[in-house]
Parts: C-alpha cells; structure tokens; sequence
C-alpha cells in the first residue's frame, strides 16, 4: 500500500446514476457481506471488481472470523479484519473501523451488504464515492445508488450482487465471472493433509465430508439421525470414510451424529478456522449437508457436492460449480423460508432418504456404487 501517493481522480461527472469508474480509482474498499455461504456467492462480483480495476488496490473489509476465507486469494490486495462488541467496547471498535478506513485514503468503497452501519463507516471514514443499494435509510451516504430491482431480485442470488455493481458503476461482469471458484492456501492444504493422515482409519477409501448443522434453523436441517444412517450407508455400503465438519458452535451436534452412527466418523468440527475449512473440503473425493456455508465452499471447490433442502429455495440459494447437486422434495408448502415448520412436521426434509442422497453423490462421481 503505497500510502503516499497521490489520489487519482475520478473525472468530471460525480452523478448519482451508474458512471463508469473503472480503472479511475487507485485505492478500492470493498465492504463484503457476513455470513459465509453470502461470501462465496458474492465471488463473481468480487472477481468482476478485480478485473474492472485491474491496476488499482483491492480491499476487502470483512468479520475477523471470516477473513481467512481469502487466504487463498492472491488477487485480493489486502483483507481487514474487524470485530464489534457491545456497549463500550462496540462503541471503540467501530472508532477504530472508522479510522482504519480514513488511514487508507481509499478512493471508493463498493458495499456489498445494504446495512446503514457500513455505509455510515465509509462516509465516516472520508471515502468520497461509496456505491451500494438504497436500502436501510442509507440513500444520502451513496454517491452511486441504485434500488434493487429486476435480476437483482430474481434468479440465482449471485446476482443481487453482480446487478447492484452493474447499476451503481457499470461495472459488466467478464465472460466467466459468474462461475463460483475457490482458490485454497498451499499452507492450510498441507496442514490440513497431515491432520487428516492423523486421524484416518481408512486412507484408501474415498473421503466424503458431512456437515450437518444450518445457522439458519431446524427447517434447513436433515435430522441428525439421518445424517448418522447416512454415514453408516457410505461406509458400509460404498466403502468411503466420513469426516463431519463445522464450526466451534456446531461441534456438539457434530459429536451426536458421530455417536448416532455405527461406523466411527472423524469429527473435525472446531478444528479448522475457514482457510483450513477449505482445504479440508478441497481434499476430500464428496460433501453431503444442508443449505450452509459449508455447502457453498464445497461446489465452489468443484467436488461432487450434494445440498440437501428444506425450508429454502434452490433456485435460489443452491449450489453453484460443475459438480454440484441437490435433494429438494417441493412440497405444497416450500420453499417456505421458515426457520421452523409452521406444520411441525418437516416433511420437506423427513422425507428424503440416505440412499437417495447417496445415489446423489454416486452419480456426481464421488465415488462408484461397486466400489466396496
């Protein structure tokens, strides 16, 4: 970063309709969303940013916990990680956000989350173009403002986040920029490696990654149970080994369902930070989970990923990569984008079996049916 150098300018016509800025700003912050699976879908314009910018410094400010999804990424400049408590504390470190924004005199911001919070920082922080969508009575923070609308609204959510760039800057994706792709740290491979040749009784065996928890609610979630009887039918039946991963907070249940099964799973939930995370994924031959954040990381990393659905819309928020699939049982009520089933039933996600979610897999090549 190159502190002292002058700030380019950005021509004569500040407008508040889509003007195209590319390659006019030397310093870019980009204000990324917060929640993991919202990270990998908003890639494709992250990557459409990168190219329309190709010789400016990119940015990304992101959630400390989530930083190390970009650990990977060499065509990211700079990553600043930040976190905000509450009460006094909050009060500090949102001082210091606002501050470590004004000591990197960037010369726009591209805000992917419609918070009035992180607009409010960058007008705070003196960015003097901040491009987003009018949402959360930010509208007089943006100098490059669109209302969602159209393809923002429809379709696959990847793009919400291409449409606003498009009508905030006229930034026009390149011809490949919607694929979801994932690049992995050599470092955290390597650790990642060595920790699964620790902890694998069967190395030979195709190794499929099971993530059973959804921040979301019981209506994203496949009962444990079944995730467990899934687990022995991979093991018993295809002669794989499993390994379930998550974060921290999903351990416990990660532990129940390797209790729950007969056949001895590795637990790596909590082991890994999300670079780890990554890595871990990028080795295994398969993924079996519901609508997470895990389950985007592996169709991003291109193995045969399998999403299971309940609650959420597919056409939505499903899996992106070329070897991605999902077990979606359309009832009268779905999608209904509940966290619990007005019914009480979850017959959206009961009714899906083991062996259908591994046929899945087998047909996504994660492994042959004969290979026991």
């Amino acid at each position: 970063m190159h502190e002292d150098s002058p700030r380019p300018a950005f021509g004569a016509r500040p407008g508040y309709s889509p003007v195209a800025l590319t390659g006019l700003a030397g310093r870019v912050l980009v204000k990324e969303v917060n929640w993991l699976g919202d990270l990998v879908i908003s890639l494709p314009a992250l990557r459409a940013i990168r190219a329309a910018f190709a010789t400016s410094t990119i940015t990304v400010m992101v959630k400390r916990e989530l930083a190390s999804f970009f650990d990977g990424m060499t065509w990211v400049d700079e990553v600043i990680p930040y976190t905000v408590g509450r009460g006094l504390r909050g009060l500090r470190d949102r001082r210091r956000i606002i501050g470590k924004i004004r000591d990197h005199r960037f010369d726009l911001a591209i805000l992917f989350p419609n918070s009035f919070q992180s607009a409010l920082w960058v007008m705070l922080g003196g960015v003097p173009r901040r491009a987003g969508f009018v949402a959360d009575h930010r509208r007089a923070m943006l100098t490059h403002r669109a209302l969602p609308a159209g393809d923002a609204l429809s379709g696959h959510q990847r793009g919400y986040w291409l449409a606003m760039i498009r009508e905030t800057m006229g930034i026009l994706p390149a011809a490949d920029a919607e694929e979801l792709k994932l690049e992995v740290a050599k470092p955290h491979r390597e650790k990642m490696r060595a920790w699964l040749n620790d902890h694998r009784i069967s190395p030979g065996a195709a190794l499929i990654a099971i993530a059973p928890a959804a921040a979301y609610g019981p209506a994203k979630e496949w009962p444990p149970v079944r995730y467990a009887a899934l687990i022995d039918f991979l093991t018993e039946e295809g002669g794989a080994e499993c390994v379930l991963v998550g974060a921290p907070a999903e351990r416990n249940l990660c532990a129940q369902v390797a209790a729950t099964s007969r056949t001895n799973p590795i637990v790596a939930a909590g082991e890994t930070n999300i670079g780890e995370l990554i890595a871990m994924l990028s080795l295994c031959d398969g993924f079996v989970g519901n609508d997470s954040g895990a389950m985007h990381l592996a169709a991003a990393l291109a193995i045969p990923t399998v999403g299971i659905f309940g609650s959420t819309n597919p056409e939505r928020t499903g899996p992106g990569g070329p070897r991605a699939g999902v077990i979606y049982h359309r009832l009268e009520c779905s999608p209904c984008l509940e966290r619990t089933c007005r019914f009480g039933h979850y017959n959206c996600l009961r009714e899906i079996t083991p062996a259908e979610v591994a046929r899945q897999l087998v047909t996504l090549g994660a492994f042959r049916a004969d290979a026991h």
